[in-house]
């Protein structure tokens, strides 16, 4: 819009429009002037006018004065509580920080938050209780000394467990962090690396709504909250899934981000105002926004503000002033603020400059944020973001408050830990002859603040965070046989994707666990053959199906339903693998076990959502990931960016994360069966399962006899195939497994030369099993010696592995093989496009590359002559000058 036009040039016109629009909002009502804004804007820009590109509104609170309803609590016995609690909360820091132990810790983040925890504790959170699970909160990652502050005054933690903050190896300590992993009955959620609790928090609401519209549990009362930095924002995470938010009307989710302006290092936005960009951004993905800028004092300052400068100065401030204001004094703010006109100099010409310095901003003030929380609450078929402008180190001087360094300070003087104290008027708790014994506070029992403080907590279900360790119902699991169609041998080649869909398909009809399947998929059922669920079990959506879907006239159609079983979430890995955390501690958040089965293209799991794999292992998911179209060669033409590798390396790298690479269809009902019964049987254990699957079609026979132990374990004999000049033993995975099937019969038919063929359903476990017997035998010399599994299973035989991964997921295994002749084979280096047949002879792991290998082990030996070897590289037309495919 040009200069000009921004005249007014009918003041009178737009008078009449502004005093229509006061009357429609003092005679019905804000939500009606809002319907009829949306409704001009809208005809407007169907007329073709060029409309404002802003979406923010002025640098204010958005809830006017008059309509903040009238705050339920005692400010005087809250503010004291709230003191005591901050107090405690660098006392941790501090306490550990003296034992020269560079254990780190911060202090700011919480006390800029402090008025936003202790609202939601008194008023706002309800606590897991038999009616329903609470409300479900994502805590700021660094603020974690400030609940553990707070759990230490109600008296569910110890003085001995806050002394040991950040000092857990010895079992007394407290996590830096929320990590459900190190205190199963507190934290329920990871919040740390950022990014992560902004998205899962979002399909943790949607997961919510998703048990509600199946009618397994009523989840209406239940609200998801996410306490978030301003700069944690700047995370594509914390951004990338707000617009899913709004469509799938997500009421029962509210995020509050601290606008305390500052990211690690300085101002998130020194040259900007972070609260308006977010106000945009979270405006046009459909939120409702509500704005936390101002505390009560300045309300009185723009009730005086006749003129509108004072709003102007706040408008055009941008934050990296804001920010030093707050580091500096009240004769600085009314110099370099107030000073900049002459009007707004007047409006505090009667206040001294400590009463200046004194002026609150909003995310300091309990009202405003119990009016902004009740709104959120209140607020239907939109989610709700609460901006709340704060201060980093709160209370802290000069120790930290407002400074580019508040992030990273751990240690404070002792003048400045009495100026904190007289900052929290802790002045009668903490004489001058304790300070330097930084002493935790407590409530004296029968006190007001103690009876407020359990009052307010009883009135709310009970105490949170808590977390539920393991669920109450019993399950009934179904045993192997109840997979009996996949353990004989299949009557056309399938692959073990088709394997799957068909065991998903035994689970799914089962009497006792069938309703607790969640299939996820990211956007390609139709790629791994599972379209029939969408009319089998229907695609779960809110708003079910408002339109006729294309290919309605087949079976297979798209089906979507308010009670629909499979989680669509499109391609969006990311969001896949937050409703497949969300599903897999259903038994935590809700008591209510959920078996999630997620789906997709291998290559897109650990690798493109690593951090969200971590995540699952810390928070206790119980589930299924399954990355299919896996491995380096089975992916015909798709080439670098499709082909997996190296999935099973990453997904060894979590601890409880449970992995097998199997090659036939019995091998994963199996192998799915015992994770169930593991995950969800007597023993709960806290594990999640990566299954690799493959599309190729095969031969797939019937399960040998006692193959069981095995295929659970790792690894067992597939087959012998004879031969009278000499005995190998041939190691196979997955789809190469075809290949070494192959090179036993050449060695048997043209070479003379047994096997024993074994199918390795996961090195990676076996590698664990082997560790952890070395373990055993070093720490009890004197003890019954242990024998790894694969070394039981194994003899001294020449042996050669061969599978479609890098030969590191192979190579784990070298030193319990008995074999001093080991021969790994694997498939190093980037994809490319081709067909299998050309792929794993770029990568050395076909049938004649099996074979050399074998022949080449045997000739160290002296069992075969070395010309036996080179007539097989001739004979299998090997170019022995080609570049080695991990660099070609």
């Amino acid at each position: 819009m040009s200069e000009v036009n921004k005249i007014d040039v009918d003041a009178l016109e737009t008078q009449e429009w502004l005093q229509a629009l006061e009357s429609v909002v003092r005679e019905e009502g804000v939500e009606r002037a809002q319907f009829l804004l949306e409704q001009v804007l809208e005809q407007a820009r169907l007329d073709g006018v060029d409309m404002p590109t802003g979406t923010t509104t002025n640098y204010v609170n958005t809830i006017p004065v008059d309509q903040e309803p009238a705050y339920p609590g005692d400010v005087n016995i809250e503010r004291r509580i709230r003191s005591i609690i901050r107090w405690n909360a660098i006392m941790i820091v501090l306490r550990a920080s003296k034992k020269d132990l560079d254990l780190g810790g911060h202090m700011a983040s919480y006390q800029s938050s402090a008025a936003f925890y202790e609202v939601c504790f008194n008023h706002f959170f309800k606590a897991p209780n038999d009616v329903d699970g609470g409300d479900l909160v994502y805590y700021q990652g660094h603020i974690s000394p400030g609940i553990y502050a707070r759990a230490f005054v109600e008296g569910r933690l110890t003085a001995e467990q806050l002394d040991n903050f950040r000092q857990e190896v010895d079992g007394k300590g407290l996590p830096s962090y929320p990590h459900p992993k190190l205190m199963p009955e507190f934290w329920q959620f990871p919040t740390v690396s950022m990014g992560l609790g902004p998205i899962a928090s979002i399909y943790q609401a949607r997961f919510l709504k998703y048990l509600d519209g199946r009618g397994l549990k009523d989840t209406k009362n239940q609200r998801v909250y996410a306490f978030l930095g301003d700069g944690e924002m700047d995370e594509p995470e914390s951004r990338g899934a707000i617009s899913f938010v709004a469509r799938e009307k997500l009421d029962n989710l509210c995020y509050l981000i601290n606008c305390n302006l500052q990211r690690l290092d300085g101002p998130v936005m020194g040259n900007g105002k972070i609260i308006q960009e977010l106000e945009g951004l979270f405006k046009g993905a459909g939120w409702n926004v509500i704005k936390v800028v101002w505390g009560s004092g300045w309300d009185i300052l723009l009730a005086k503000d006749t003129t509108g400068k004072l709003l102007q100065l706040m408008n055009e401030t941008i934050d990296g002033d804001y920010q030093t204001y707050k580091a500096k004094d009240g004769a600085y703010v009314r110099e370099h603020f107030f000073g900049r006109y002459p009007e707004t100099a007047a409006l505090v010409a009667d206040m001294t400059d400590e009463e200046i310095f004194a002026l609150k901003r909003g995310g300091h003030e309990p009202s405003k944020l119990f009016a902004a929380f009740k709104k959120a609450e209140e607020t239907k078929d939109r989610p709700t973001v609460i901006l709340a402008k704060t201060v980093k180190g709160y209370g802290m001087g000069e120790a930290a408050e407002g400074k580019n360094i508040a992030h990273q300070v751990k240690k404070m003087d002792m003048t400045h830990v009495a100026h904190l104290r007289s900052r929290l008027g802790l002045q009668d708790l903490v004489s001058d002859d304790q300070l330097a014994d930084l002493p935790y506070l407590t409530l004296e029992e029968g006190s007001e603040e103690h009876k407020y403080l359990h009052a307010r907590r009883e009135a709310l279900q009970g105490y949170t965070p808590k977390r539920i360790p393991n669920f109450s119902e019993k399950l009934v699991l179904p045993e192997v046989d109840a997979f009996k169609p996949l353990l004989e041998e299949q009557k056309r080649d399938i692959s073990t994707t088709m394997g799957f869909v068909r065991a998903l398909n035994v689970l799914l009809k089962d009497k006792g666990i069938g309703k607790n399947i969640v299939p996820i998929i990211a956007d390609e059922a139709r790629t791994f053959g599972m379209e029939g669920l969408f009319r089998q079990i229907g695609i779960y959506n809110p708003h079910g199906q408002n339109y006729t879907p294309q290919d309605r006239d087949i079976v297979s159609y798209y089906k979507e339903a308010t009670s629909g079983q499979v989680l669509q979430e499109g391609i969006n890995e990311l969001g896949a693998m937050s409703s497949w955390v969300a599903a897999a501690t259903s038994y935590s958040t809700n008591d209510l076990p959920m078996i999630p089965f997620y789906i997709y293209y291998s290559m897109f799991g650990f690798q493109r959502v690593g951090d969200m794999a971590w995540m699952a292992g810390d928070q206790q998911a119980r589930g299924f990931l399954l990355g299919a179209t896996a491995g380096r060669t089975t992916l015909n033409g798709e080439g670098l960016q499709h082909e997996d590798g190296h999935s099973h390396i990453l997904a060894n790298t979590v601890p409880n994360c449970i992995s097998y690479d199997p090659t036939f269809a019995y091998e994963v009902a199996v192998i799915m069966q015992d994770g169930i019964r593991r995950m969800y049987g007597e023993d709960q254990e806290n594990v999640f399962y990566y299954l690799t699957l493959m599309n190729e079609n095969y031969h797939q026979p019937a399960m040998p006899e006692g193959a069981e132990e095995g295929i659970r374990k790792g690894i067992y004999k597939l087959e012998t195939v004879a031969g009278e000049k000499a005995k190998v033993q041939l190691l196979g995975s997955g789809t190469i497994m075809i290949e070494v099937r192959k090179a036993a019969q050449i060695l048997s038919e043209e070479y003379g030369i047994g096997s024993d063929v074994f199918s390795v359903t996961s090195f990676n476990e076996l590698t664990r099993d082997g560790q952890d017997v070395e373990r055993f035998n070093m720490l009890n010399p004197e003890a019954e010696q242990k024998t790894a599994y694969i070394t039981n299973a194994l003899t001294d035989a020449v042996t050669v592995a061969a599978t479609d991964y890098m030969k590191n997921y192979a190579e784990q295994v070298r030193s319990f093989v008995p074999s001093s002749n080991y021969k790994v084979l694997g498939t190093d280096g980037y994809g490319r496009s081709d067909s299998r047949e050309n792929l794993r002879r770029h990568f050395e792991v076909n049938a004649g590359y099996v074979v050399v290998a074998t022949l080449s082990e045997l000739a160290k030996r002296g069992e075969v002559e070395k010309s036996v070897v080179v007539e097989a590289i001739k004979k299998f037309d090997i170019d022995t000058n080609k570049v080695n495919p991990l660099y070609a």
